[in-house]
């Protein structure tokens, strides 16, 4: 056998698929490597692949076998998803009616007043300006406190706590983090128990059927996936369409074509290579395109190769805001598709919107290979985004 390749992959262009991990993919769908962790695992990189796993029985997010590998990121999620870990349809059954259109509709209008107050905020500074500070920072910070009911001035504290919760290099940071955010949790439930307002925590409080630790789980996967997510695709949105101008001028010329344009910044956007991909747990023997597969096996099923097969999407290197991608695999698939996609499209579409009209003219204020991912949390992003304009 083959000796498996080690990860992380390196990262030659920010905005491309690593090398080696494209050299894979061109060799077939699923491959033997090591973890950072140094465990061996298999990377699955087709699209088809990659999709059919996503919501397939056979596998889980939970290892069947507490003596094998166990990745820093499925500790991380399985942290925070509790119980439900093994009951994804509950899990479902309790969340999709906080993201129904009805109340999206009805925060959207609060998105744009925020974005409209920051974008303002932003016009009246000196450029230089760290637009990840200015803007991919703190919009999504502002509507995950509007839309929970997460006291403002408490807006720096679970932000720092979800970033250490998240850093998948530091094992120490990340539970203390994890353990202050799930602190701050039940203390804001109980609150929300004596004092319930108009807000997803004080419905969630009101959910039959939910106990208390439940609802304190629920309550940080939502402060963390709607925050720290949203962070990174804002921040990487906005560098594709900057250093693709024709592709923004598109958008200038028909704005109706913003919906479109997120969905192939999400399929484009990279989150933290170096993971290697979504972590699975193989239930039972089974075969990856001629490959045999152990129970207790562990599985990264690679989004970014699967976004990027092109097999699935033509010249998937190039930005294309009219391209159809109804294939991409950015917010899972079947049952285990995220069910806060429309909370994180709306906020993309609005940011990016406003951003392309206020500022037609913006431009990075250094160039592209100064810039930086974030390889020490799960959900990637760039370390900064200087902009002048």
């Amino acid at each position: 056998m083959n000796t498996p390749a080690q990860l992380p992959f390196e990262q030659t262009h920010l905005l491309h698929v690593a090398p080696q991990l494209r050299t894979l993919q061109s060799q077939g769908t699923v491959h033997r490597v090591r973890t950072v962790d140094g465990d061996e695992a298999w990377l699955v990189t087709g699209h088809a692949q990659v999709q059919q796993f996503l919501d397939d029985d056979r596998l889980s997010r939970s290892n069947p076998d507490p003596g094998a590998a166990r990745d820093s990121g499925s500790v991380f999620l399985a942290g925070l998803l509790g119980s439900f870990a093994t009951d994804h349809a509950r899990m479902r059954s309790v969340l999709e009616p906080h993201f129904s259109p009805e109340r999206m509709l009805a925060l959207r209008t609060h998105i744009e007043t925020l974005t409209e107050q920051l974008l303002d905020e932003l016009a009246g500074q000196t450029s230089p300006v760290d637009l990840r500070l200015a803007l991919a920072l703190p919009l999504p910070i502002l509507v995950m406190c509007e839309w929970l009911g997460v006291p403002h001035q408490d807006k720096d504290k679970f932000s720092k706590w979800t970033q250490d919760a998240a850093n998948v290099q530091d094992p120490v940071r990340s539970k203390q983090g994890l353990g202050e955010l799930f602190g701050y949790c039940q203390q804001l439930v109980a609150d929300k128990r004596k004092n319930p307002g108009d807000d997803a925590i004080s419905r969630l409080c009101a959910t039959e059927g939910l106990n208390d630790k439940e609802v304190v789980g629920l309550t940080a996967l939502l402060l963390f996936g709607g925050y720290e997510t949203t962070v990174a695709r804002i921040g990487t949105g906005a560098l594709l369409l900057m250093t693709n101008p024709g592709q923004r001028q598109t958008l200038l010329d028909d704005p109706s074509l913003i919906p479109g344009a997120v969905e192939e910044i999400l399929r484009m956007s990279m989150p933290n290579p170096h993971n290697g991909g979504m972590p699975r747990y193989a239930l039972t023997d089974l075969e990856i395109d001629g490959t045999t597969v152990r129970a207790g096996d562990l599985l990264l099923l690679n989004i970014i190769a699967a976004n990027h097969d092109q097999t699935v999407f033509t010249d998937p290197e190039r930005v294309d805001v009219t391209r159809e991608t109804a294939g991409s695999l950015t917010f899972g698939h079947g049952m285990h598709y995220c069910v806060g996609a429309p909370l994180a499209r709306m906020q993309l579409q609005v940011a990016l919107a406003g951003l392309v009209t206020r500022f037609p003219t913006m431009r990075l204020a250094v160039d592209v290979e100064e810039l930086r991912l974030r390889h020490d949390t799960l959900t990637g992003g760039l370390v900064e985004l200087p902009v002048t304009w």
